[in-house]
Parts: C-alpha cells; structure tokens; sequence
C-alpha cells in the first residue's frame, strides 16, 4: 500500500467526521508532518503518513517531539486500519 493511498483515505474519513485534514507545507522548516487535522471544537492534531513499516526520519522524529513539546499531538499513520482512531482520538481531545 503506497503512502499517497493512505493520505488520501485520511484526507477522505476525516471529511466523513466533519474535519478538515488539511496538506502541511512550512517552506524552510524540514520534516514537519504531512497533515494538520482541524476538528469541530477547536481541536488540532499533525498527521505524518507512512507507507507500512516505515519509520520516521530522525529529523521528522525531532520535530514530532518539538511540536508534541508545545502540546499538539502528532501521530504518525501507517495503515488505513488506524485512520478511525486517530480521527476519534483528535475528536476526543
């Protein structure tokens, strides 16, 4: 399963759920999450996505643990079968 068929799904479920699973692009700052998900409610939560069994860069690892430092969560999605509890975690939150 290709990372884009992924992304592509979260983008979709997190539509179903009223949210907006929005593309992040922060030119000039490296490695940031791929998706920033906007809930009804005012919650937020970054989304980087993976192919199966990928990893995360060490330069993605040290900015997840910067923005989860400032008290956002980051998760990191590798498998369609997680999308719904993400999406309910973020709701949740």
């Amino acid at each position: 399963m290709r990372e884009n068929y992924i992304e592509n799904r979260l983008r979709t479920e997190a539509n179903k759920h009223g949210m907006w699973a929005v593309k992040f692009v922060s030119p000039g700052l490296s490695g940031v999450p791929d998706r920033l998900i906007l809930s009804p409610g005012g919650n937020a939560a970054f989304v980087e996505v993976k192919a199966p069994g990928e990893k995360l860069r060490p330069l993605q690892q040290r900015r997840k643990e910067q923005i989860e430092a400032l008290g956002f969560k980051v998760y990191v999605l590798d498998g369609i079968e997680q999308i719904g509890g993400i999406l309910d975690d973020i709701q949740a939150t």
